[in-house]
């Protein structure tokens, strides 16, 4: 979506004229590239100098243990950073670039579904879920999927103007555009709000577990006041903000329960609890059996149903 983007705004209506913007598939073979659903993409070039570019975009594929890339193509970002080239991570292509050591003076806009990996690879980097993109001066990051088609619009807004970006979109069928202050369309715990400030209060303590947040700070980070936020809990969920933090929490240890090698004091603190008879003591308010019955009984129901 995001080439779609470009290249309905480079031209009058579908022409696909390069009018407006241009842009290449680069790479340093000629070798297809494989995508995460299996299509493959032909390079149109190996790289060339990034200063002839206004942005490099970095396209992301499945998250794997090893290397994403090599080292040459490292060498490319990295050359085009100390140029002072601007560089985009779109998905997965975020974690490209943190690993090239670019993204340590920017704050990395990432999807709900990566941002732990992202945390865990790169625990000194700022990261966020609750937007769908962040651009500044020199980086941007996007979070994927139509996400990317809201970032090309703002590019196409900056560079070729509103005329064009509206274009793009109607041919998209896309009839708002979103801005990077949307909050990412995800429901923690299944809870149904239509409200963006609780929205982003349950992605903010997704994102705080192990080091959770006061209620105080968590209404602070929304620019609200606590009794605001309170209120709107009560309003949406019928639950105060600290009872919904609790279940995000005990969510997260259930999620660490499932992994049989983990001890029980590292789900305890992996989830934000002191210790693990405290963490215990909770659990088994919640669900009525302590965390080594609860995980015992969830590996037995998987070992009838295989």
């Amino acid at each position: 979506m995001f080439i779609d983007t470009l290249r309905l705004a480079s031209d009058e209506a579908d022409r696909s004229g390069r009018i407006n913007a241009d842009w290449e598939v680069l790479s340093n073979t000629r070798h297809l590239v494989t995508s995460s659903c299996g299509v493959q993409v032909s390079p149109t070039s190996l790289f060339l100098d990034p200063m002839e570019f206004d942005y490099i975009v970095v396209v992301g594929g499945r998250l794997t243990d090893g290397q994403a890339v090599d080292n040459e193509t490292l060498r490319y970002l990295r050359d085009a950073a100390f140029k002072g080239g601007r560089l985009i991570g779109i998905c997965t292509g975020t974690f490209i670039l943190a690993e090239a050591g670019l993204m340590a003076a920017h704050e990395t806009c990432v999807s709900w579904l990566h941002y732990v990996d992202f945390k865990e690879r790169f625990p000194d980097l700022q990261v966020r879920a609750d937007r769908i993109y962040n651009l500044d001066a020199t980086r941007g990051s996007c979070a994927g999927g139509s996400s990317t088609a809201d970032l090309a619009a703002e590019l196409v807004r900056r560079h070729i103007g509103n005329a064009a970006e509206r274009n793009a979109l109607e041919v998209l069928q896309i009839d708002k555009v979103r801005n990077a202050e949307w909050v990412q369309p995800r429901r923690p715990l299944t809870i149904e709000t239509h409200d963006p400030r609780l929205r982003a209060a349950l992605i903010l303590m997704e994102q705080n577990i192990e080091n959770t947040l006061s209620v105080s700070r968590l209404a602070s980070a929304l620019g609200i006041s606590r009794r605001q936020l309170e209120r709107l809990f009560f309003k949406e969920v019928n639950s105060s903000p600290a009872f919904v933090y609790r279940r995000v929490r005990l969510e997260r240890a259930k999620q660490l329960l499932r992994k049989s090698d983990t001890p029980l004091i590292e789900v305890a603190i992996g989830s934000g609890f002191e210790n693990a008879s405290h963490f215990a003591r909770v659990f088994r308010r919640a669900y009525g059996q302590s965390p080594t019955v609860w995980r015992r009984s969830e590996f037995t129901s998987a070992s009838v149903e295989r």
